[in-house]
């Protein structure tokens, strides 16, 4: 399960790192990943020591609400295993665009997609 403390919860946010974050496409997601300074982290990261935040955007077009939840559950159980690769202060959004039995192979690949887009000097 993903930390509280791990957790993107304002639409600001998700607005930010889905329009300026470094995004990796596939046919089943779309991660997003947008890394801040020190000095431009909001209130709610800073309290928690730059933890990294990580959210989840699932559309109704994956399936009603049943499959929505068990497919966020699924993502969040497999962000919280990658949690140790993303940079400290940085926000990751998922965003599922199709419903699939699994997405451990598919998220893997997206995260290092995303992973090596980034500015080499964090």
């Amino acid at each position: 399960m993903l930390p509280a403390k791990n957790r993107l919860r304002t639409s600001k946010d998700f607005a930010l790192t889905t329009k300026t974050g470094v995004r990796a496409t596939s046919l089943s997601l779309v991660v997003y990943l947008k890394t801040n300074s020190i000095n431009s982290l909001n209130d709610t990261n800073a309290d928690n020591s730059n933890a990294p935040l990580v959210g989840l955007i699932v559309n109704k077009s994956v399936g009603g609400s049943v499959v929505r939840h068990r497919v966020s559950r699924q993502l969040r159980h497999l962000a919280s295993t990658h949690i140790s690769n993303i940079p400290s202060g940085s926000r990751l959004v998922i965003r599922v665009l199709r419903n699939q039995p699994n997405y451990e192979v598919e998220l893997k690949e997206l995260m290092s997609k995303v992973l090596t887009k980034l500015p080499v000097n964090l």
